[in-house]
């Protein structure tokens, strides 16, 4: 380490992003501390996958022996099937101190300096941290800008944490709502949807776009809806804006036309979720000391390699990672951008490879996928001169899905009709989280479904839903 610094590397923030930097600067030789103003963990740990996991994992297993057709179908009889929701928070409560106390002793354990306080630049290399002691000043070779996002609450819409809440607050499952509207049907609003239902409750899906799960690739928003809504306690208003919403009992909704704004609907709930999407986490960091501005949604700009830029211009020695950016709002996705931002610092070129991370709902059966939608790889297809095809398997034809009694679900692969790669993979079905991520290395490998077809996959296993599909693609012509 230069002798003029007090640290190699400076990260603002401790979620998952941060962390996962930390631990490769130490394996990287580099003396690093980590500021954090809030809880260590950040949003995933202490709001987001972890606590939410948690619920859907209990709500899930309530869903599951409350269906008492599925039992019979195994040959099992389950009756009077009781939850406490109490014990079901608590559950979540638990696991987030467990995951935030194992996150935060791996940090002490290879030596990193933990400050608690609020960092914010202080020009180039500095570092100043607000603390409960008054303010000291630190200086580093680099620094990194990892401080996350928080809920984004449209306007017209009234927060009061109890009646009308966020997810920050939904996870805390302080009350089980009668009748929950949610507002958004991205994954968050999905997962909820997901638990609440399970646990009894009725639900109405608010969605301003003119289709539901707008993000999803059409032919997974489908057949989603076939299966995550229509059979369950849940009705939707799509094309339609909550222009107001006030807290109470009851909660009051007015619900306008998308396009032309006017009021169509005012409902009444017992609560309401807004789930509208998340917005970064970048007031107050200092920025303007080294002259730089957020874009206009509030994201620190950066380039492949992580650098923050002035311009069009990298600010030498200093780096952005995570849902502050705006690249990918995902935990892993922040880890990734940590980890390359790392080997940047060390002089190793390195990038991260968006297309290739994967993404999931973990909704009842769970939903991911990685690389584009088919309109996107049309798209990219009209724009660079190639054709575009695709082939869905069914979890139906699958011994291990049709042996669970979990046969809903399709495998989607999109590629290249020329060179057979594949540009994006799409899987709604039973432990689809962990199926994708072969497809994500496949993606990362520009692999073409003519090599995969030719992988050999365990029988009888989930796992086959994508072989399948392989084959599929490479040996229909």
């Amino acid at each position: 380490m230069s002798q003029e610094f007090d640290y190699d590397l400076v990260i603002i923030g401790a979620g998952v992003g941060g962390h996962g930097a930390a631990l490769h600067a130490v394996s990287c030789g580099l003396k690093t501390a980590i500021i954090e103003s809030a809880e260590m963990g950040g949003t995933c740990v202490n709001r987001g996958c972890i606590p939410s996991k948690a619920l859907l994992a209990a709500s899930g297993r309530v869903r599951e022996l409350r269906n008492a057709h599925h039992l019979k179908a195994l040959g099992i009889q389950v009756s009077g099937v009781e939850f406490d929701r109490s014990a079901i928070a608590d559950h979540a409560g638990n696991l987030v101190s467990k995951i935030r106390g194992d996150l935060t002793n791996s940090l002490k354990r290879l030596g990193v300096d933990i400050i608690q306080g609020w960092g914010r630049l202080a020009g180039a290399q500095k570092v100043s941290v607000t603390t409960d002691s008054g303010e000291k000043t630190i200086t580093a070779k680099d620094v990194i800008l990892s401080t996350g996002s928080i809920p984004f609450v449209p306007p017209g819409i009234t927060i009061d944490g109890k009646t009308v809440f966020t997810s920050d607050d939904a996870i805390k499952l302080d009350w089980l709502p009668q009748w929950v509207a949610i507002i958004g049907s991205g994954y968050i609003g999905l997962e909820f949807a997901d638990v609440y239902t399970a646990l009894g409750s009725e639900i109405t899906i608010i969605e301003a776009l003119d289709q539901l799960m707008p993000t999803f690739d059409p032919d997974i928003a489908k057949l989603a809806t076939r299966i995550l809504i229509t059979p369950r306690d849940i009705e939707t208003h799509v094309g339609k804006l909550a222009i107001k919403v006030t807290p109470g009992s009851p909660v009051v909704i007015e619900l306008a036309d998308t396009k032309t704004k006017e009021v169509v609907d005012i409902l009444e709930v017992d609560a309401c979720l807004v789930a509208t999407g998340r917005i970064p986490f970048t007031k107050d960091l200092g920025l303007e000391t080294l002259g730089l501005e957020t874009d206009r949604r509030g994201f620190i700009t950066v380039d492949d390699t992580m650098a923050v830029l002035s311009g069009t211009e990298p600010v030498p020695h200093l780096w952005a990672i995570g849902d502050a950016t705006g690249k990918m709002m995902l935990a892993h996705a922040a880890s990734a951008q940590g980890i390359v931002a790392v080997e940047n610092i060390c002089g190793r070129d390195r990038t991260v490879d968006y297309l290739s991370i994967p993404a999931a709902a973990f909704t009842h059966p769970e939903i991911s996928y990685a690389g584009l939608t088919e309109p996107a790889a049309k798209e990219l297809g009209e724009k660079e001169g190639f054709e575009v095809v695709s082939v869905k398997s069914y979890f139906k034809g699958n011994s291990k899905a049709i042996a669970e009694g979990e046969a809903e679900g399709i495998a989607k692969v999109i590629y290249r009709k020329d060179t057979g790669e594949i540009l994006g993979v799409h899987i709604l079905g039973i432990h689809a989280s962990d199926l994708i991520h072969e497809a994500s290395n496949a993606i990362a490998q520009r692999q073409s479904v003519n090599t995969l077809a030719y992988l050999v996959h365990a029988h009888p296993t989930l796992s086959e839903v994508l072989d399948e599909a392989y084959k599929r693609a490479s040996f229909s012509h």
